[in-house]
C-alpha cells in the first residue's frame, strides 16, 4: 500500500473518499501519530488522489477521471492478485485439492497428503517420514465435504487477506506455514495412529488468534474483526470440543489442531503487536 495523502483530523475527508469509493479505488483511511492518512495501492493512484485533493474537495469532477473509471467490485477484482496474491493462491491449492481428492472421498489420493505415509500393511505410519517433509503442511489442504470446503475458504478469505493488506504476503505464508506445521502434529500426538484429518481450520484459528490479540494490543484498522465473530469462534471450538458436534453426525473435529492453532496465534499475535506499539 502507497500513502496518498497525510491531514489534520479535524478535515473533512468524506467527500474524497465517497468519491474513491464511488469509483473502485482501493483505499484506507487511519489515524496515525495524530493525523489521518489516506492508502492507496500504488504511487500512479497516490499521485491522482493528491491531484484532486490540491484541487479542493468541492471542486472534485463529476465524471470519470484517467486512471480512476472501474466500478468498485470490477476494480477489487482486478487488483486482488497484486494485493493479496498469497491468500488468493492459498485458496487455489485447496480448491485444486479438493478437486484431487473428491473432497476427501478418494482415499488413494488423500492418503498421499496425510500427515504419515501409507504402510504396505494399509495402514498409516506410525511416525512421520521426514523425507516427505511436506507431510507436516500438507493436511491443511484436505477437506471432506463442501460445506467444510466452503466453511474453512471463506474464513481464510477474510482473515487471510486482512494480514496480508496489513503486513505483506510473504508475513502470512510464513503464519500459515507456521500455524500449520504446529497445529497438524498437534493434532497427530493427540490422535495417535488412527487419525486420518485435515483442513484449514487449525491455520484459521491461529490467524483469528493473531488478528485478536494483535487488535487488542496495537489496534489497526485491518485487524478491527466485526463484534462477536470472535465470540461466536470461541464458542464453536468449546462446542467442538464438549463432543456435541460429533454426536449430532458432523463427524470427528481435530480440536487438537483448533486449540493449538489458536494458542500459537495468540501468542504471534501478542509479540507482533507489542512490537509495533513499542515501535
Amino acid at each position: 500500500m502507497q500513502r496518498a495523502l497525510s491531514c489534520p483530523l479535524e478535515e473533512d475527508l468524506r467527500p474524497l473518499v465517497r468519491f474513491l469509493r464511488q469509483r473502485g479505488v482501493v483505499h484506507r483511511v487511519v489515524e496515525e501519530n495524530g493525523k489521518q492518512v489516506l492508502w492507496v495501492v500504488d504511487e500512479a493512484t497516490a499521485e491522482i488522489v493528491r491531484a484532486l485533493h490540491r484541487g479542493g474537495v468541492e471542486q472534485l469532477p463529476r465524471g470519470p477521471v484517467d486512471g480512476i473509471r472501474e466500478t468498485p467490485t470490477r476494480a477489487y477484482w482486478r487488483q486482488s492478485p497484486r494485493l493479496i496474491p498469497i491468500t488468493l493462491a492459498v485458496l487455489v491449492v485447496t480448491a485444486l485439492v479438493a478437486i484431487f481428492t473428491g473432497l476427501g472421498s478418494d482415499l488413494r489420493q488423500v492418503v498421499m497428503l496425510t500427515y504419515t505415509p501409507l504402510e504396505p500393511t494399509g495402514h498409516l505410519a506410525a511416525q512421520p517420514d521426514m523425507s516427505q517433509w511436506w507431510r507436516l503442511i500438507t493436511p491443511i489442504f484436505i477437506h471432506f465435504g463442501m460445506l467444510h470446503l466452503a466453511f474453512n475458504a471463506l474464513w481464510y478469505w477474510e482473515l487471510g487477506r486482512r494480514i496480508e493488506m496489513r503486513s505483506g504476503g510473504l508475513w502470512l505464508l510464513g503464519l500459515t506455514l507456521l500455524i500449520g506445521v504446529i497445529s497438524n502434529t498437534v493434532q497427530w500426538w493427540w490422535s495417535g495412529t488412527a487419525g486420518l484429518f485435515g483442513g484449514l481450520s487449525g491455520v484459521l484459528y491461529g490467524l483469528l488468534g493473531y488478528c485478536w490479540l494483535y487488535q487488542l494490543i496495537a489496534p489497526n484498522v485491518h485487524f478491527a474483526l466485526p463484534k462477536g465473530v470472535v465470540v461466536m469462534m470461541l464458542a464453536w471450538l468449546a462446542l467442538c470440543m464438549s463432543g456435541l458436534v460429533t454426536l449430532l453426525g458432523f463427524g470427528a473435529i481435530a480440536n487438537a489442531a483448533h486449540l493449538s492453532g489458536l494458542l500459537v496465534g495468540c501468542l504471534l499475535g501478542s509479540i507482533a503487536g507489542a512490537l509495533q506499539q513499542r515501535r
